[in-house]
């Protein structure tokens, strides 16, 4: 059942090697395996990501990627650190570049590629509120 199988995200790259930089130097992942421009990246909890060169253009108008992190200031802090630029959206409130609304707090970035990807809180109401 699928309930019970590895699920993983897959993210187009036009640019693979461009997608590999950014993937190991501004996230700090070391890829599992590569092969024809195909990049696995595992997480500690077993989730995975393939970045897979792709001749079409990721929209970036929606998240394609999460991750859900203890802290998101500490993690926006570190990812700023490594050149990471966030995004902020007309339709929410935001203090330093993370989303104050709602019961997560929640930030979001493009990759090299334009995917969009974001962290989040786990559920902790906003101390911004």
């Amino acid at each position: 059942m699928l309930k019970n199988a590895h699920a993983y995200t897959k993210l187009p790259a036009s640019d693979p090697q461009r997608a590999r930089k950014f993937y190991v130097e501004r996230l700090g992942f070391t890829p599992e395996w590569e092969m024809a421009g195909h990049i696995w990246l595992n997480h500690a909890d077993g989730s995975s990501i393939l970045v897979f060169p792709s001749s079409g253009k990721a929209s970036g108008d929606h998240d394609q990627c999460g991750w859900v992190v203890d802290d998101v200031e500490a993690e926006v802090a570190d990812l700023r650190s490594r050149g990471v630029v966030f995004e902020e959206f007309p339709d929410r409130r935001f203090v330093n570049g993370i989303s104050v609304d709602g019961p997560f707090r929640a930030a979001w970035f493009k990759d090299s590629e334009g995917n969009l990807l974001n962290v989040r809180s786990k559920g902790q109401p906003s101390r911004h509120d």
